[in-house]
This record gives structure tokens, C-alpha cells and sequence, in this order.
């Protein structure tokens, strides 16, 4: 059986099977009304499944990150079961919650970006669309051009991939 072009094959108990991945970019453009027109390749994926409610957030405001819902809520569980009072837990939800929005795919594939996250992040025009294996991430073009000059990839950064095989 092929592999579809935005899965991984995962083997369990002899079987294969395939597993849905945001991988790859797309350009889009955030329009007037601040609406994100979500890619096809993506928006494909977003709906068939995982449904049209997402959660949009950012922890720095430097970017939006596009949770499907099911995947968001898997995280909230993950952060029930910390101590209420951890303070890493607290910091992320501050962050999450202060950006965070519930938002909802329209019939046309596109989301409403939260105005605060949308000024800050500098979201209109044209902006660039990333898989990131369960989410999406979105960044204004030349803010994510800045990162990738500020953040190299260094051979620490391949020696700790090299650790998980990759």
C-alpha cells in the first residue's frame, strides 16, 4: 500500500498503519478582516480529521500556533495532570491563555486570527504556513527569516536529533 503524502507509516502489532502529519509549508495571506486562508493541503487534513474547532495561540506572540481541538485538548489533559501549582504550568497557561482564542475552520477554509496575537505576531498579508507534525504554525515572512538567522541549526542541535535516530 502507498503512503499518503502527509502521514508516516507506523507498524503495530504487524500491521501497518498510517498516521496523519502536518509536514512541509505553504504561503497564505492573512486578509483585511484577519482571517487566515488556510492552505488546501492543510485545511484537507484539518478537516477530514480532526473536524472545523481549533485553538489558536502563541507562547511569545512571535508567531500563531493552529491547534485542531482534539489535538489541544490531548495537551489540557497532559496539564491536568500536573500540580495546579507548578510553576512551568502556570507560566504556559498564562502565555497560552493570554494569546489563546477557540476558533472555527468557515465554509471557505478560513480562521479569524485573535487581534491581539494578530498585531503582535504582525500578521497580515502574506504570511508563512508550517506543518508541525499535529499543528500549524504561522509566522509573518521576514519575522521567520529573522528566527532562522537568530536560531541556527548546530551540530548540537544533530547530535541530540542523532540520540532519537533522526
Amino acid at each position: 500500500m502507498p503512503e499518503p503524502r502527509h502521514s508516516i507509516a507506523v507498524e503495530i502489532c504487524g500491521e501497518k498503519w498510517f498516521k496523519i502529519v502536518f509536514r512541509g509549508h505553504e504561503q497564505a495571506r492573512i486578509d483585511d478582516k484577519g482571517r487566515l486562508k488556510v492552505p488546501n493541503v492543510f485545511r484537507s487534513l484539518l478537516e477530514s480529521k480532526y473536524g472545523r474547532e481549533l485553538f489558536l495561540t502563541s507562547l511569545t506572540g512571535e508567531y500563531v500556533r493552529v491547534y485542531p481541538m482534539p489535538v489541544w485538548v490531548d495537551k489540557e489533559e497532559k496539564l491536568g495532570r500536573m500540580p495546579s501549582t507548578h510553576p512551568a504550568r502556570l507560566r504556559f497557561l498564562d502565555r497560552i491563555n493570554f494569546f489563546g482564542q477557540v476558533a472555527e475552520l468557515d465554509a471557505q477554509g478560513r480562521v479569524l486570527v485573535p487581534v491581539r496575537l494578530r498585531e503582535t505576531a504582525t500578521m497580515s498579508g502574506d504570511v508563512d504556513v508550517l506543518g508541525q507534525y499535529d499543528y500549524l504554525e504561522v509566522w509573518n515572512h521576514d519575522r521567520f527569516l529573522i528566527k532562522l538567522q537568530r536560531d541556527p541549526y548546530t551540530d548540537d542541535d544533530a547530535r541530540a536529533l542523532s540520540e532519537f535516530g533522526i
